[in-house]
């Protein structure tokens, strides 16, 4: 079995849930951790087990032992380290949104194109997320009919402030969480988004940006959906995520959502308006699959594969994010031309 060396640049909440889920596997080694404030460094490196941390990654990537990079850093620093990852001769394993723009999300496509020999997975951890794998599956086999209506909502309470502003200074949660679910809208329905509008407000005080926005989306093939996102002190906790097809419905409950029987996993119920009938099932899901989403990367290294999703799928979602963005501050109607 072949063992990973990996760097982790970035020990926050999201790099810490990376590390979480790989650092006692078999075919992974962390060979270092990075952050710019050196107490989160030191912190997640003794939590772990890693040997060495640091607040500069540029040293680290000069090391043979590093076959991997793990970018866990704000939007508005993926470009830059990417590149120098790149340079190095690293595969790559960027958190979402790829950049802040379309432009530097362009480039950030064309730097990973003009360096074969790397490869690069985007993290939208929902692709490695077994409920939503299921769920894709019974649309394409067309257990609810032609795909119609998509409808999400992704609500946070807020008991960070000082986290979720420093997030919105880099995009809006539409951006932010956006992009997983615009790509999720794309996966279930193989159509692409075509048209985007939607409403924006900001709740609370002194903010950088919209931290509430409403998104809806028609797809080319006559399906539609919308997409709720909030970060607010005052907005409640919601998690919506149905399905809706010319014969029947699915919807998705997350199991920690479960008024009861959580130890079943999360419920995926599935409505047949042709029978009257209701399905039930229950799936063992992580729903944030870190590992998955790594053994994915390798097997994009071992095999050559483009991996799940593509580079142009992740590009793509951004692309549909910051129109939808745009058409709320806006307050437009706007097309999205594919590319």
């Amino acid at each position: 079995m072949r063992k990973y060396g990996i760097l982790l640049i970035g020990c926050g909440h999201i790099g810490n849930e990376h590390i979480a889920d790989m650092y006692y596997r078999d075919d992974v080694h962390f060979v270092g951790v990075v952050d710019c404030h050196e107490e989160a460094a030191q912190l997640t490196a003794r939590k772990y087990g890693v040997p060495e941390y640091g607040t500069d990654y540029r040293p680290f990537l000069k090391r043979a032992e590093v076959d991997i990079v793990i970018i866990a850093t704000y939007t508005s620093t993926h470009l830059s380290i990417l590149k120098d990852c790149l340079a190095a001769g690293k595969h790559v394993l960027c958190e979402k949104p790829m950049a802040k723009t379309a432009e530097e999300g362009a480039e950030f496509v064309r730097e990973v194109r003009a360096h074969p020999e790397c490869k690069v997975l985007i993290a939208h951890i929902l692709r490695h997320n077994a409920s939503y794998i299921r769920i894709r599956e019974l649309i394409q086999s067309g257990a609810i009919g032609e795909l119609r209506l998509m409808r999400m909502v992704q609500n946070h309470h807020v008991m960070n402030p000082a986290r979720y502003g420093r997030l919105l200074a880099d995009c809006t949660p539409l951006v932010d969480c956006g992009v997983h679910y615009i790509d999720v809208m794309q996966w279930f329905s193989g159509a692409s988004v075509c048209e985007v509008s939607g409403i924006g407000t900001s709740i609370d005080a002194n903010l950088p940006g919209h931290n509430y926005t409403m998104a809806t989306f028609r797809l080319t093939d006559g399906c539609v959906g919308y997409y709720e996102a909030g970060w607010s002190c005052s907005t409640a906790s919601q998690n919506l995520k149905e399905f809706i097809g010319t014969r029947g419905r699915i919807a998705l409950t997350l199991c920690d959502n479960r008024p009861d029987n959580r130890e079943e996993g999360d419920l995926i119920q599935v409505y047949h308006s042709d029978t009257g009938v209701y399905e039930t099932i229950n799936l063992e899901s992580r729903y944030k699959n870190m590992y998955l989403q790594m053994q994915t990367l390798f097997e994009m290294i071992e095999t050559g594969d483009e991996g799940s999703p593509t580079l142009e799928e992740a590009y793509s979602a951004l692309r549909v994010a910051l129109r939808a963005d745009e058409a709320i501050r806006t307050r437009q109607v706007l097309p999205v031309e594919t590319v």
